[in-house]
Formats: structure tokens, C-alpha cells, sequence
């Protein structure tokens, strides 16, 4: 995913607003004693989706993938007065480290976690999305998506993180190789989507932010 110069990469870093010290910290935690690492939004992404956030004052965000949660404090840091964040992934293993930083940043009262599988824990949630993050399993990003986008309001927001997949998606394709397959899917799928206007940003491993149109 590293598709800019390290020179480039780094005067970016560098005129981005800093992180704050708890999502620093666990930046550098994760990447000492977690698993794939690299799964971490960081910085420069980590203050896009702050920045998003903050411009949409959302009530209600949805996330789909917390991982040590870093994202999702970047995301609840723009959320409306008692709005409130759902996060959602596929097992608890991380929850200790969520837990530590979601109490560092003083965001443990705004941040609810679901485990278990999103395409069931979805429906059960009533509630009206503002903003959603997409950030799970590459071959569920089209069920996710058609799941969620006729029950968002108008002028409400999904970004969905990986849609360039390290430059892969430009490339040919194994047959073997699902995930590149199913982002394919997704970014043609939301491409020829009427009901949405969409913008593919080349920031870090891709992001695609749509925006539901009115009716």
C-alpha cells in the first residue's frame, strides 16, 4: 500500500496535524504487539477521518472493523453532542487494548462495540446513519453496501477503506485471488450507483467516500 515516495510520504506526515498522544501511543503499541500491523489506519488517514467527521457532526456512525481501534476514535472525535459510534468486528481478542485507549481518549462513553458477524449484527441496530466506515473483509464490502444504503438518509456518508488493495486492482487477476475480486466488484458497483456521488481518494491503500443522494 505504500504508493508515494518515502520523501513525499514523509513531508506529508509532517503537515498533517499531529495525533494526539493517545492515538500515538497506540499506533506505536499496535505496531510493537499486534498482528498485522499494517491494518491500523495511522495518521495522515487517521486525521482524514477525523476531519470527515468533524465537517459531518454525525448523531450516529457505523463501523465495520475496529481492530485496536484506532479508527474509531479518529471517527467519534467529530460526533454531534451525545451522538454515538458502533463498531463492529468479527471477534473480541483486542477488546483489552480497545478498551486501554478508548479510556485514554476520554471516548468510552461515546463508542458502543458489537462482536460477532456485521451482516447479523447490522439489521438489529434501528438505527438512522450519518457516517459509515467500512474497514472488514474485502468480500463482504458489496453485502455491507447494499445492506446499509437504502436505510441512510440523504446527504449521509460511507467511506470505505482498501479500494486500491495495494495496486492490485490494476493489475490481472487470479481467479484464487477473492479479495481483489469482490473490492473489483464494489468500486464498479458504487461507480454505477444513481443513488450516490463518489469520490476514489488516493490516500494510503485507497479510500472511496459516496455521499447518498436526495431521492
Amino acid at each position: 500500500m505504500d504508493f508515494l515516495d518515502d520523501k513525499l510520504d514523509d513531508y506529508i506526515s509532517k503537515h498533517t496535524t499531529p495525533e494526539t498522544e493517545a492515538l500515538h501511543n497506540l499506533n506505536r503499541e499496535t505496531h510493537q504487539n499486534v498482528l498485522q500491523p499494517r491494518m491500523l489506519s495511522g495518521h495522515v488517514q487517521g486525521r482524514f477521518l477525523s476531519f470527515v467527521s468533524h465537517m459531518v457532526r454525525p448523531k450516529r456512525i457505523l463501523e465495520i472493523g475496529t481492530y485496536t481501534g484506532y479508527s474509531a476514535i479518529c471517527l467519534a472525535e467529530g460526533l454531534a453532542e451525545d451522538g454515538k459510534l458502533h463498531t463492529i468486528d468479527i471477534n473480541d481478542e483486542l477488546e483489552p487494548i480497545q478498551d486501554k485507549y478508548f479510556a485514554k481518549a476520554k471516548m468510552q462513553d461515546s463508542i458502543e462495540r458489537h462482536f460477532g458477524d456485521a451482516l447479523e449484527i447490522i439489521p438489529g441496530l434501528d438505527e438512522n446513519w450519518d457516517l459509515v466506515f467500512i474497514d472488514a473483509d474485502k468480500t463482504n464490502y458489496l453485502n455491507y453496501y447494499k445492506l446499509l444504503i437504502d436505510k441512510m438518509p440523504s446527504g449521509s456518508f460511507i467511506l470505505a477503506d482498501n479500494v486500491l488493495w495495494s495496486g492490485k486492482v490494476v493489475e490481472e487477476v487470479s481467479p484464487n485471488d477473492k479479495d481483489t475480486q469482490a473490492l473489483l466488484e464494489f468500486n464498479d458497483f458504487v461507480q454505477q450507483d444513481e443513488r450516490v456521488e463518489n469520490v476514489m481518494l488516493p490516500l494510503r491503500d485507497g479510500v472511496m467516500a459516496v455521499r447518498k443522494l436526495p431521492d
